[in-house]
């Protein structure tokens, strides 16, 4: 073997030290998670899993303290972390948001829905790691313009359903003149066939030619209105759905306005808490030292 030298020396035992310090750092953050586990401090794990986030919005530093690498370690069992912090958080969700229902969609996974009515809509899902909605960008922003027309006494779809009953009326009075435009028909006819007997000078071709012309664009326009009624009964009855399914959604919407309103007062207090919500459930940890009471601790 090769004489080493005094360098190289130094070297390797600069790099065993890095090594050792670096592998000690991992090792006591990994302890340090496991104490936080087994003493159920969720508070000191949201500290440890996510350090950037937990040191801007808690500790209000510019500059988080985070090691990327040490929580990369955890990459790997994020699904069994998420669960086993979703305990505390749906049970602090269900009493801040008592309109929301969780449903587990996997481990560590969840989807809420907005009501426990009939026909209730899925509004998104839920980061735990981050103590964050996901809302469904649709149906939020129907609820957020539905608090906005109040302003205008309208309901979220009062202007579409407007437009559909317009054109309901429509058809229905094409339908209802059905006897008239008969009457008008049948008089055209007897003119086309009164034109067709006479006789005509040749001065008078012409201007003949342009009555009887006009007169067959009236009849075609009344056929085609025929057509158009007898395709309004259809039309009609699909209308009536969209009306009906519009309706059901302000009704839905009008039970979320309600729900939102009598637990935070307004849409805009809603919405400043959902953006606190960390902070909040953080503070929550703080001060009840944990939420649940673990059997047999």
């Amino acid at each position: 073997m090769a004489e080493v030298s005094p360098v190289e020396i130094e070297q390797f035992q600069q790099s065993a030290e890095e090594l050792q310090k670096k592998v000690s750092n991992k090792i006591r953050y990994l302890q340090t998670l496991l104490n936080a586990v087994q003493a159920h401090d969720d508070r000191l794990i949201y500290q440890l899993i996510d350090g950037e986030n937990y040191s801007h919005q808690i500790m209000q530093a510019k500059h988080g303290t985070a090691d990327a690498g040490n929580e990369r370690l955890l990459n790997d069992v994020t699904a069994q972390i998420s669960q086993y912090l979703s305990i505390n958080l749906l049970s602090y969700l269900k009493e801040t948001y008592p309109f929301f229902y969780f449903q587990q969609t996997g481990l560590g996974n969840y989807q809420f829905f907005f009501g426990n009515w009939w026909d209730r809509r899925l509004f998104g899902t839920l980061d735990i790691l981050k103590v964050a909605f996901e809302f469904d960008e649709i149906e939020y922003q129907k609820l957020k313009r539905a608090f906005e027309l109040e302003q205008e006494n309208k309901r979220l779809n009062s202007d579409q359903i407007a437009v559909i009953s317009q054109q309901t009326d429509q058809l229905q009075a094409l339908i209802n003149s059905q006897a008239e435009r008969d009457q008008q028909k049948e008089k055209i006819r007897q003119q086309l066939k009164q034109l067709a007997q006479e006789k005509v000078l040749p001065w008078e071709a012409s201007k003949i030619r342009e009555n009887k012309q006009q007169l067959v664009s009236q009849l075609s326009e009344l056929t085609d209105q025929d057509e158009k009624a007898q395709k309004a009964y259809k039309l009609i009855r699909e209308s009536q759905k969209d009306v009906l399914k519009l309706s059901k959604e302000d009704t839905l919407i009008g039970y979320e306005k309600q729900s939102i309103v009598a637990k935070f007062g307004s849409f805009e207090n809603f919405e400043a808490r959902n953006k606190s919500l960390y902070r909040d459930y953080i503070a929550d940890l703080i001060a009840t030292k944990g939420r649940v009471k673990i059997e047999n601790e």
